[in-house]
């Protein structure tokens, strides 16, 4: 095996065996008993949500770099460039180690890639266009919350809806 794949792979199991560790963790300060379906399931959350807190970051640094590239160009519109450039790429960023890492075929799964970059676009697309929308509606205007809390309070729901539609339908073959 060459090196870099075999460096890979190390760093799968390494990050793997933390997500492992801190889902015990987790079960046993909910004084839960660590049952290994609910250790493996709890770990690929984990393992979503660094994944999720890289793609945020990612996700920031590109709007931020669109918005200085743009900048000498005095552009209306370069919030909404940086804002589309920032989703693709972040996306496809979240698909490359989702699916390296978090949402892994099966040997005996046949996936499409193309097929489930896709599907991968649409949950996001969903969740975080179409449903922070609604949502940030119902909080602000429904509701009366701040919008400056409102985006929060979106979180709580959208990751593990995201994670949810991601594990049981986008990486599924």
């Amino acid at each position: 095996m060459d090196r870099p794949k075999e460096k890979a792979q190390t760093a799968g199991k390494r990050f793997d065996a933390m997500a492992r560790k801190l889902a015990v963790f987790v079960l046993r300060l909910l004084r839960r008993e660590p049952k290994e379906e609910t250790v493996v399931s709890l770990a690929q959350f984990v393992k979503f949500g660094v994944v999720g807190a890289s793609n945020t970051l990612v996700s920031y640094l590109i709007n931020v770099a669109v918005l200085k590239l743009l900048q000498p160009l005095n552009l209306s519109w370069d919030y909404v460039a940086g804002n589309v450039a920032a989703f693709l790429l972040s996306v496809l960023w979240s698909f490359y180690w989702n699916n390296k890492y978090v949402f892994t075929a099966r040997e005996d799964e046949e996936r499409s890639l193309w097929r489930t970059l896709l599907k991968t676009y649409v949950a996001y697309g969903f969740t975080g266009i179409v449903l922070t929308n609604v949502l940030s509606w119902v909080w602000v205007d429904v509701l009366g919350v701040s919008k400056y809390v409102a985006p929060a309070l979106n979180l709580v729901i959208s990751i593990p809806l995201n994670f949810v539609i991601n594990k049981l339908w986008a990486y599924r073959a």
